[in-house]
């Protein structure tokens, strides 16, 4: 379930075979070597936009593929765990120069064992502590691949990046972790899986990223986030430092009092009662804000409906349009309207953009 690289078993044979010092390899064979690192693979052309990475085709799934519905704690964690690792690689692993490919190197057998309690005998590989009643800090490990073409239809692993999701509520008790406490038991995992990833086929020479993420309760319905992230640079078997990451999401309208939330958080209310004042048969409205390094980043917008009518669905949509112009000029907005059917209509309002785009499903 790898990526092609040259087997250890192929490997031993090439030396065996000639009897030689691996400095005295013919160049024809290291050229060999170096091409069977390569996988042949259909390269996409398009880019949709610069955020977006181009996927290589076909699509390989992970190894350890639908281990991570199982480990954390919600739909919300699931989706920001993976694209916030994403979003982290963009920095190190350029989308115009990279492409991406799903983990293909830690399955879920290693998982499972590298997750579980830290026990000499059965499980010396365990990243938590050991016993029935210890904290489990380590929720889920989860590994992104990053890779640059090297000839017409060639290419070859020239990154990886690992999120490691971390519980900041006890699974036994329920009782919130020690944030400190959280942030340890992380880089000392981290630590320990960028060392055991050197010594693992085709990872001795890659660079490395590493992103802790403090997941969100159940309860909760916003995702947690990445707090922090370390770099294991090319060849090098232990992270370099970490770098603060400061972003957060942000339920709408918000009970905070901070001042960093109080212009969208008016702007949000204001808007939903304009809502409630046009039309009566509404669930509820939420927003969810992304703040990077303090700053509204974006707005999704959630507006389920009870009316179902195809013309009410497009006058509706029409009026929130306009309500978008209004109350969130300078911010990046995402509606989504549902009904018990699903999806009915969506409209994207792009920071700098007067005229929000908008789509009616027609179900």
């Amino acid at each position: 379930m790898k990526i092609k690289t040259i087997t250890a078993a192929a490997l031993a044979a090439l030396l065996l075979s000639g009897c030689l010092p691996k400095s005295e390899e013919p160049e024809e064979a290291k050229d060999k070597a170096k091409e069977e690192q390569e996988t042949r693979v259909i390269i996409p052309t398009h880019q949709l936009e610069e955020e977006y990475y181009r996927m290589l085709l076909p699509y390989k799934k992970s190894a350890s593929y639908g281990l991570v519905v199982s480990m954390l704690n919600s739909q919300y964690n699931i989706a920001e765990v993976e694209g916030g690792l994403m979003r982290l690689s963009q920095q190190h692993f350029p989308t115009d120069e990279y492409y991406y490919q799903e983990g293909q190197h830690l399955d879920q057998e290693t998982i499972l064992s590298w997750l579980g309690g830290k026990d000499k005998e059965n499980n010396p590989e365990g990243l938590n502590p050991a016993g029935q009643d210890a904290p489990r800090y380590i929720a889920h490990i989860l590994e992104q691949n990053y890779l640059k073409r090297t000839s017409e239809d060639k290419i070859r692993l020239e990154g990886v990046s690992v999120g490691v999701a971390l519980n900041t509520v006890n699974t036994i008790t329920g009782d919130k972790l020690p944030a400190a406490q959280v942030e340890e038991n992380g880089k000392k995992a981290a630590a320990a899986i960028v060392k055991r990833m050197r010594g693992m086929e085709g990872l001795k020479e890659v660079p490395i990223v590493v992103g802790l993420f403090r997941q969100s309760p159940k309860t909760e319905i916003v995702p947690g986030n990445y707090f922090a992230v370390g770099v294991a640079e090319k060849g090098k078997d232990v992270l370099s430092g970490w770098d603060p990451i400061n972003e957060e999401y942000v339920l709408f309208p918000t009970s905070s009092s901070k001042d960093r939330y109080r212009d969208v958080d008016t702007s949000f209310r204001n808007f939903k009662q304009d809502v409630e004042k046009y039309f009566s048969s509404f669930v509820n409205v939420i927003g969810t804000g992304y703040y990077k390094d303090g700053e509204i980043s974006s707005l999704d917008i959630d507006v389920p409906i009870e009316f179902y009518g195809n013309a009410e669905i497009i006058g509706f949509s029409q009026y929130l349009t306009g309500l978008l112009v209004d109350h969130f000029p300078d911010i990046q907005i995402e509606v989504s309207i549902t009904s018990t059917k699903g999806p009915e209509a969506l409209i994207v309002k792009k920071r700098g953009e007067a005229e929000p785009y908008t789509h009616i499903y027609h179900n």
